[in-house]
Formats: C-alpha cells, structure tokens, sequence
C-alpha cells in the first residue's frame, strides 16, 4: 500500500487503532527536531515500543496486509505450518488477546483447503471443554481466511519438554488424564482428534493441558476429498493401515495420546522424528517402539501399564475408549496423593513443582521475553499488563515472586512497588521493581525489606531479575 503522505500515514494508524492517538502524538512532537518522515516515524514507534517488531516489518514495506482482521490486530507470529499460521492478536475494541489462525495465502484460491479450514473452525465452534482451546469465530476479509480462539498463556509440549526434559511422573499423569479427558468429550459429540501431538497440546499458565487443532477431527465428505493431500494425517493413516484398523478409529487417538505420555515420562520420543513423509509412511516406526520400562525402569508398574496399552499395536489390545484411560489415570493420581506409597512418587508434591512468578509489564515484546526466560529456567510465568489485576491475584492465588517493571508502572512506580510489598508480605510473595533508565532518581527513595529489591543498573538483564528472586527466596545462597 502506498502513502501519498506523512498525514494519510498517521491516519491510517489511527482509523486501524494500530497506536492510540496519544501514542502518535507523543512521537510526533519527538520527531519534531530530526524532520518528520513516514520511515522515522516507524522508527520511533518501534523504539516506543508502540508496535511490535511483526508490525514494524510489515509497514516498514508499506505492507498491510494481515495487520488487521476483522476487529483483531495481529501482534506476532507464534508458529507456522504448510497449511496455516498462527498470531498472537488483540480486539481493538477492548484489548482481549485471542489466537488468531490464518490460512496461508498459497491456499487461499483452493475451495477445497478453504473449505477445510473453514470446516475446522465451525467444528472448534461446538466443542467447548476445559481441556480444548475454543474456536470464537470464523471469519474472511478480501483473500486472507481466519479463525479466531482462545490465546493460552503458556508453550506447546514440544517447547516445553525441550527445554525441560521429562516431566515429573505426577505432572506427566495428569498432562495425560487433561488430554484423555478432552478427547473423552470430543468423542461424545463424534469427533476424533486425527492430529495429536506434542505441538497440538498447549500448556496454560494455569497449568492445564489444552487440545488445539481439530482440523482433521472426524471423517466426512471435505475431509475424505483431500485427505491424501494432508501432511498431517500421515501418522495415523500409516498405524490404521498396518494394524488393520478401521478408517477414523477413535483408538488411533489414543496410541498417540500414548505417544506423547511416554515422552512427558522419558522425555525420548517413542520413535525418531522426521520431516521426510516416506519416513513416517513407515509401519516399523511405530509397531518397534522400545518398552518404556528398559528407558525409565524406576517408573510405577501401573504407570508403565498405561503407557504400554496405549501404545498396543493391536488396536483391539489398546484401550477401547478414552472414558478407560481416564479411569487409569485417576487412579495412579489417587494413589499417589492419598498414599504417597510409592518411592517415586514421595519426592513429588502433589501440584506441580514449577514455582510460579507474577509479572506485571504491559509491552508485548518485553513479555515474550519474560515468558520464554523464565519458562526455560522451569518456572511457570504468569503476565498481566494491569497492577491492579495483578494485585487481585496476588489475594486469591499467590505466585511465588512478584516482578513489576518499572516503564508500565510510570510515575506511580514507588506508590505501587509499596503497596504490592505490603501485600506480598501477607501472601508470602518477594517482590522485584525493575526501573527504567528514566526512574533513576528513585532508586535512593524506595526502601527495600527481607523480601524485596529495587533493580536499576543498567542494563538489567533477566538473569538479574532471576538471581534477585532466588537470593530474595534463598538469601543464604
């Protein structure tokens, strides 16, 4: 798109509410000195942190679209797949944060893969569990084809196991039992997942497993049509066609439900992955898994009985429906939270290990950050753009450590930082302020206690703020 001038420019940033009009004049009067510009103008918004880096690419081009969809800006981009991508987006009505999946444009003149992504989304529409993400709408604008759904605070498994490794037994069961439990329901409404996986299962900063991507659930007349197109369903085609199983068997769900438990257990996968779809076409791949008692033979015998009858080759030696695998997986956690009778299940607490940190940052970029920091360091990260969210939190779930950055507190930096020291004192949460090079005179008016710092030198990396939380938790340390 081009702009015939810098004033058609800022409108268009208005009339799309890409920035708020106080955000545009705040960069306007910057620009003032040095000659305003179009490319000067990016320039400060993204120094400004008013746009993010996907943002600034794309109009950087004088390419708009995908900016905005329907009542959604597009924020960032979270993955990419042959088929679709997924944003992080917000309304710009009221700044509620959604997933938003886009088919990629390759596809856009296809009516069948249109109609197939279309028939994902009116799917994702009916099914509404705690344990799947939901699909919000369904939507078109010019060629660009879209879904929106909830926004999971939180990685995919695969994100997560690589930068964990395996998982505790008690998280993995009940990782296990949250998807057994979402593919319980789907099957009660006739839906199969046909695509599971550690990418499709998405961790919640609440610590609740959720299914995404009924794409390829179920089997009727779109999907049959291009079925042999779809990467995607190769796995399962490959394990029905060798076992002898019937087409769109719901087992199928549950041998590579068992797939992914045995990795959450061993953190190894059951078979070597593999882009190459000759590879996957391979029955051996999945029919040769190696027992998962010669990986882990410390494991409950009853968890390794799970885990092996998910993974029967013979669907009719698997377990029949999910409701069983529920079943199962309640009893190992009832065993072990009422018992605790088992050696390995006496060093596991009976919610997850992960402490929690509670970040108050209101820049989209620095929280991206925060997350994948402080998730690959093995805490869970809650983030919340408001203090006064954050607070209320803080009375009916404490987190662990309580981080605040100074730039979205603003002037009222040192009233906030005591009042959220005087709570967390209650909750038993330390408290870390991170100011900004502009709230340097402060540092020398905000008194510290036992269980709270005032970070400024800069520049404050995020292993600063960690080391700050762990000496605040452990000061002997």
């Amino acid at each position: 798109m081009h702009f015939s001038s810098l004033q058609k420019f800022q409108n268009y940033l208005i009339s799309t509410k890409l920035v708020e009009s106080s955000q545009l004049q705040d960069c306007m009067i910057r620009l003032q000195s040095r000659g305003p510009s179009i490319d000067g103008l990016i320039r400060e918004l993204e120094s400004r942190h008013f746009l993010t880096p996907y943002q600034i690419t794309k109009l950087g081009k004088r390419d708009v679209e995908g900016l905005l969809l329907g009542r959604f800006k597009l924020l960032y981009r979270n993955a990419s797949g042959s088929f679709a991508r997924v944003f992080r987006g917000c309304s710009v009505d009221d700044g509620r944060m959604v997933g938003i999946k886009v088919l990629r444009s390759r596809w856009a003149e296809d009516p069948r893969k249109v109609a197939l992504f279309q028939r994902e989304g009116e799917l994702g529409k009916q099914l509404k569990h705690k344990n799947i993400v939901p699909i919000y709408e369904v939507g078109s604008e010019g060629n660009q084809h879209y879904l929106t759904m909830e926004f999971v605070e939180g990685g995919n498994f695969r994100e997560l196991i690589k930068a964990r490794g395996k998982f505790s037994i008690l998280e993995a069961t009940r990782y296990a039992l949250d998807i057994a439990e979402g593919l319980e329901y789907a099957l009660s409404s006739g839906v199969t997942h046909r695509d599971l996986k550690l990418t499709n299962v998405l961790l919640s900063s609440q610590g609740v497993a959720k299914l995404v991507d009924f794409g390829l659930a179920g089997q009727d007349a779109t999907l049959r049509l291009i079925d042999e197109e779809v990467d995607r369903a190769v796995e399962y085609a490959t394990l029905e066609r060798g076992s002898g199983a019937p087409d769109n068997d719901a087992r199928s769900d549950l041998f590579f439900l068992g797939a992914i438990y045995y990795e959450l257990l061993t953190g190894n996968p059951p078979w070597t992955p593999s882009k190459n779809k000759e590879d996957r076409r391979k029955f051996g791949r999945y029919r040769d898994i190696r027992p998962i008692h010669e990986i882990s033979p410390a494991l409950p015998p009853n968890v390794i009985n799970i885990a092996d009858r998910l993974l029967r080759i013979n669907p009719y030696e698997r377990y029949q429906n999910p409701t069983a695998v529920v079943r199962d997986l309640k009893a190992v956690l009832a065993g072990f939270v009422a018992t605790g009778s088992d050696p390995t299940a006496l060093a596991i607490p009976a919610k997850p290990a992960s402490p929690t940190i509670l970040c108050v940052e209101e820049r989209l970029r620095q929280q991206d950050s925060l997350r994948q920091y402080f998730t690959k360091h093995g805490y869970r990260v809650l983030l919340l753009r408001d203090f006064d969210r954050a607070m209320m939190r803080l009375q009916t779930d404490p987190p662990k450590g309580l981080v605040l950055m100074g730039d979205s507190l603003g002037n009222a930096a040192q009233e906030l930082f005591q009042n959220a020291v005087s709570a967390c004192d209650q909750a038993g949460t330390v408290v870390v302020l991170v100011l900004s090079k502009d709230q340097k005179e402060l540092k020398s008016t905000i008194a510290e206690t036992e269980k709270s710092r005032v970070l400024y030198e800069h520049p404050v990396t995020l292993r600063n703020i960690r080391k700050a939380l762990e000496h605040l938790w452990n000061p002997s340390s």
